[in-house]
Order: C-alpha cells, then structure tokens, then sequence
C-alpha cells in the first residue's frame, strides 16, 4: 500500500550544488541549491529566487561556477546556504573557503571543493526562478580522478540532499552498469 504526500518537491538523490559569483566589487560568494540539474549535455538549470545575492551577481556578471558539496565539506556548504551574503559579505571567508578565478568565466572556483563546473549565463525567467547556464568547461583535482583520468565519484564524495528529514547524505556505491545491465531484458 502507499501513502499520498501530495505535492511535495521530492527527488532522490538531490545534488547539494554551491553555486560561485563575484559581487560588484570583486568579492567572492557562494550559495548552497538543492533543486538543479542537468538539463541539456552543456547546459545546467536551477532554481534560484532573485533577492539572492548571488542571482544579483550572475545576473550581473553573466557567469557563475557549480561545485559538489562533499562530505568532508558539510558543515561549510551549509553554512553558505543559511548565511545570506546580503547580511554577510565575506561569508566564504567565514566558512574557510578560498577561491581563485576561473580561467573561463568571470566567476570565482572553490578551492576546497574538487570538481567545478564553469558556467556562463544563457537566462533567467524570474517569474518562476529558473536560471540556465551553459557549461563551459568542468575542471577537476587530479586528486578525485581514477587510473584512467576520469572522474571517480567515489573519491568525489558527494553529497545529496534529504527533503523529506532535511539531512545531507553521502552517496553509496556503484550498484550497476548504465546503458548495459538493462540489455540482458532485451
């Protein structure tokens, strides 16, 4: 049997996305989003109401940068997400992040955070929040990447956000093989 919730935004995993910009005068900010993703190969979309500080400042900029939160960041990432950059400026100094500027973007990279998704602005439709970026380039320390050069999720450690309990949880381990178990069906 099952329960009805209604409507309810809850989607498993949920990626736990901090989202960089520069403000006017140079400083670098950060926010924590949970409710974005990829929505085409080169593009991500989130959705960002405008009275943030860093919705102004992309929407300023033109450029933004999206990293994963990881677990051995959670208390940081979070703390960028419940400190408003309108009252706090220096929040990313305050969680013990450093930055340095993207060679692509006119954005800020986290340093602490291992892989970064450079994004440039496409649009942003207010009414209902949704904000696209085109993805330029996705960089990442050599220090999260596998014997062949790509990116291993597992050294990653990223982190996915619980709607339901408001909890962060890490993600578990690889279970299948995408574009081949389901061939066995055939």
């Amino acid at each position: 049997m099952r329960k009805n919730f209604g409507a309810k935004p809850y989607l498993y995993p949920q990626p736990v996305l901090i989202i960089a910009t520069y403000g006017e005068d140079g400083t670098p900010d950060a926010m924590n989003a949970a409710w974005g993703g990829i929505s085409e190969t080169n593009q991500i979309s989130m959705c960002l109401s405008a009275e943030h500080k860093t919705v102004k400042n992309i929407l300023a900029r033109g450029a933004f940068t999206v990293s994963m939160a990881d677990v051995e960041h959670v208390a940081e990432c979070d703390y960028v997400g419940i400190v408003s950059a309108n009252k706090v400026p220096d929040k990313l100094e305050r969680a013990g992040f450093h930055t340095q500027k993207s060679e692509l973007v006119d954005a800020p990279i986290i340093e602490e955070l291992p892989m970064t998704l450079e994004c440039r602005l496409i649009s942003y439709e207010e009414e209902s929040c949704r904000l696209v970026g085109e993805i330029i380039n996705v960089s990442a320390e050599e220090r999260i990447l596998d014997e062949n050069g790509k990116i291993d999720p597992s050294k990653l450690n990223p982190i996915t956000f619980d709607p339901v309990h408001n909890a962060y949880l890490k993600l578990g381990e690889k279970v299948g093989n995408a574009f081949g178990d389901g061939m066995k069906l055939k």
